[in-house]
């Protein structure tokens, strides 16, 4: 049973290890890591639960169940996951979408074929192989691949919106359907799973990191000018000089220094955020800065000292992309 086990689980375990340490920017912490794994695991059980009794009561022959209402029922499972990963913004890039969408069907399969060694004890060890090697994989390729799109489309629509999730979890069960289906022999499909996978994680990782150097390239440059223009004080000329005293009817004067003060510091943790990730890049870890919380705490007071309507004022300037919030957020955490 042990070697069932480790035959059945190691290789997508291994797999997920080899993203992670693919990952030059060390996007994905290995406490997010394990609780996204136990997220899996916990939709792998709920899945369970509700397969079961639909089998029982509702359905008395599971050919057709197994190919087109199991992999709906557990897609959607494993899609809510990361639907609130992205939504949350704690993604900021493909890459740690693929990571953390493989991290969810890892848990999943580790949850689903622990329970099949449970339960078939009589099996030969082709069959954990092909569980390992083929049913895992994919498990964690569904997921991983329905992140990449979502995180893709939530980048091109401003907002992770509904429209944003539905092409990559319509993929992922029809990857898992015709996956159920069986279409071509066990051993076929495992080894199109095990070429065809690290081949288009490599291009999303490749693809990802470029977009990553680009954008740390260009949106420093820019706040490194943001910062310049509000320590000097040499910005009335400047376009957020010229919108700043264009507020000055509709606010009073301290909330419009209130305003500025959050720009300032909003832009000096995007900048903190940044280098971080450069020294990730080349293999440093950057030490705990105390003053960080203290920036975090005053930036929360001075949001709310200008309020919701001061805040959509300067929105423009605040950088809200979802990478931009997701640094914050990472630089907080």
């Amino acid at each position: 049973m042990a070697i069932d086990i480790a035959v059945s689980l190691v290789p997508v375990l291994v797999f997920l290890i080899a993203l992670v340490f693919l990952d030059s920017f060390k996007l994905v912490k290995t406490r997010a890591l394990l609780m996204t794994i136990a997220w899996g695991i916990g939709a792998a059980l709920i899945c369970y639960a509700i397969n079961e009794r639909v089998l029982q009561h509702v359905i008395s022959d599971d050919f057709y169940y197994k190919r087109y209402g199991s992999p709906v029922l557990e897609e959607c499972f494993k899609s809510l996951i990361v639907v609130y990963l992205i939504t949350s913004k704690r993604v900021g890039f493909m890459v740690d979408a693929a990571i953390y969408g493989f991290a969810i069907g890892t848990g999943f399969a580790l949850a689903e074929n622990i329970y099949y060694v449970q339960a078939i004890r009589d099996a030969n060890i082709f069959l954990w192989i092909i569980r390992g090697f083929g049913t895992a994989i994919m498990h964690g390729g569904t997921t991983a691949i329905l992140g990449i799109i979502a995180k893709s489309l939530s980048d091109q629509y401003a907002s992770a919106t509904i429209k944003a999730f539905v092409p990559g979890l319509l993929l992922a069960i029809v990857i898992h359907s015709f996956f159920n289906h069986f279409f071509l022999p066990p051993v076929v499909s495992t080894l199109l799973l095990i070429i065809l996978l690290p081949l288009l994680m490599m291009y999303v990782f490749k693809r990802s990191e470029q977009k990553t150097r680009e954008w740390l390239g260009v949106n420093l440059d820019a706040d490194m000018e943001l910062l310049r223009l509000i320590n000097t004080g040499n910005f009335s000329d400047s376009k957020i000089g010229q919108y700043l005293f264009s507020l000055k009817s509709r606010f009073p004067s301290e909330v419009i220094i209130d305003m500025l003060c959050l720009l300032r510091i909003h832009t000096e943790l995007s900048i903190k955020s940044k280098g971080v990730l450069m020294m990730r890049e080349v293999g440093f870890q950057s030490p705990e800065d105390p003053e960080v919380k203290e920036k975090f705490d005053e930036m929360k007071y001075l949001e709310k000292s200008i309020g919701k309507t001061g805040k959509l004022a300067i929105l423009p300037f605040l950088h809200t992309s979802s990478q931009s919030l997701w640094q914050i957020y990472m630089l907080e955490k």
